[in-house]
């Protein structure tokens, strides 16, 4: 496997876009009320504007995008807006690799925060085995963060 996570150009959004889409929606096999998944989850003008202000990234392996995220740097704290992995590739560690590239290509800010669903078994079970910590949690979210010293 050849895999790459690199910033997404416009031009990537419109897939992006789609597996966003897809990956939000499977939600309800872990859980979900129903379909659907963050604000604009399947809007391609979000995407569009995300990778236009370089918040947008894609994950490929041998050059096929199979996942993305939306990222918010802020002085020494990265805020992970959301990672995705297109349905037919979860559970094959492309999550995992999204979020150690994450971790690389930031490697000097001081915190890592994000947030995730608090029904949604999957996605938590998945940042605590990652180290994430939980932080807090209100009715709908439970609030992660790595803390780097």
């Amino acid at each position: 496997m050849s895999m790459q996570f690199v910033k997404a150009s416009a031009l990537d959004a419109l897939t992006l876009t789609e597996i966003s889409k897809k990956a939000f929606d499977s939600d309800v096999q872990v859980g979900a009320p129903s379909a659907g998944g963050p604000p604009d989850y399947m809007s391609l003008p979000f995407h569009t504007q995300m990778a236009r202000e370089n918040h947008l990234y894609k994950l490929t392996d041998d050059g096929l995008i199979v996942g993305g995220a939306v990222l918010f740097l802020d002085k020494d704290k990265l805020y992970v807006g959301r990672i995705f992995v297109s349905p037919e590739f979860h559970r094959k560690g492309y999550g995992s690799c999204i979020m150690r590239e994450i971790e690389a290509a930031f490697s000097d800010v001081k915190e890592i925060a994000l947030d995730t669903p608090i029904w949604n078994v999957r996605t938590n079970a998945f940042y605590l085995k990652l180290g994430y910590v939980e932080v807090k949690r209100d009715n709908e979210f439970i609030y992660y963060s790595k803390n780097r010293g």
